[in-house]
C-alpha cells in the first residue's frame, strides 16, 4: 500500500481522452490491477493514465461537441398506414434514432417500431413510410368506428321489423333496440365517412376514397332497407 504512486489526475481535472480527442472531466479515481484508472463524464467506462491528458497540455486537435435537435413527426400511440402495406393499420410502439457520422456526410434516421392492429404484426419503418390515420388520443376511437364496416357484413341473421304480429316477433323492447341499434349503426359509419373524406382531402389516397365509397354503400343498405334489415 505505502508504494502506490500519487494518481496523476483528480476528480475535477478537466482532461482529452485523446484517442477520441473529447473533452470531460474526471468524475472517480480507482486503483485496480496496481495501476490507477479513470471515470469521464461518469461514464461506465475507465481510462488509463497514458489515454488521457490534461487540456492545458494538449496539443492535438479536439472534436467538437454536437448538439442534434431532431423533431419527431409520429409518436407512441399514433395509428399509421405503411408504403407497400395496402389499407392496414399499424400502431407505434416505439421509435429510436439512428445517428450517421462519416468524414463527408452525416445523417439521422428515424426508425418507428409498430404492431399491425388485425394481428398484432411486428414492423419497423421509416418515417418517409408512414402516413398518420389518427393520432395516439384518437387512436382506439378510430379503430372502433372502423370496425362498424366489418361488424355489419359479420352479421349473419337480417331481422324484418314488419313481421312484428308473426309468432315470431321480438317483445316491444327488443324492436325499439333494434331501431336504436341501426340508429347508431348509422351514425357511426357517417363519422367514419367524415373522418377518411378529411384524410382524403389531406393525402389524396384513393384507398381512403374506396372506404368512403364502401361507407356510402353500407349506408344505402342501412337507410334503403326500410326497416327489412337491421343490417
Amino acid at each position: 500500500m505505502s508504494n502506490r504512486k500519487k494518481p496523476k489526475f483528480k476528480i475535477g481535472d478537466t482532461v482529452v481522452i485523446t484517442i477520441y480527442g473529447t473533452v470531460g472531466k474526471i468524475t472517480d479515481v480507482k486503483w485496480l490491477d496496481d495501476m490507477h484508472v479513470y471515470e469521464v463524464n461518469k461514464s461506465e467506462g475507465l481510462y488509463l493514465e497514458s489515454s488521457l491528458q490534461m487540456l492545458s497540455e494538449y496539443e492535438g486537435e479536439l472534436m467538437e461537441s454536437e448538439k442534434i435537435d431532431i423533431e419527431y413527426r409520429f409518436f407512441i400511440g399514433d395509428l399509421v398506414k405503411v408504403k407497400g402495406y395496402g389499407s392496414n393499420l399499424f400502431k407505434i410502439v416505439g421509435f429510436r434514432t439512428e445517428i450517421w457520422r462519416y468524414k463527408s456526410d452525416a445523417w439521422e434516421d428515424i426508425i418507428y417500431e409498430l404492431s399491425r392492429v388485425s394481428d398484432g404484426e411486428w414492423l419497423e419503418a421509416g418515417e418517409e413510410e408512414l402516413t398518420l390515420v389518427a393520432d395516439a388520443e384518437n387512436a382506439d376511437t378510430f379503430i372502433q368506428k372502423l370496425g362498424l364496416l366489418y361488424l355489419m357484413d359479420k352479421k349473419k341473421k337480417p331481422v324484418d321489423l314488419k313481421k312484428t304480429n308473426s309468432s315470431f316477433r321480438g317483445t316491444e323492447k327488443e324492436l325499439l333496440e333494434r331501431i336504436k341499434e341501426k340508429k347508431e349503426l348509422i351514425d357511426g359509419l357517417l363519422d367514419i365517412y367524415n373522418d377518411y373524406h378529411s384524410l382524403f382531402k389531406m393525402f389524396h389516397d384513393r384507398e381512403y376514397e374506396h372506404v368512403m365509397k364502401l361507407t356510402v354503400r353500407k349506408l344505402k343498405m342501412l337507410v334503403n332497407s326500410d326497416d327489412k334489415n337491421i343490417v
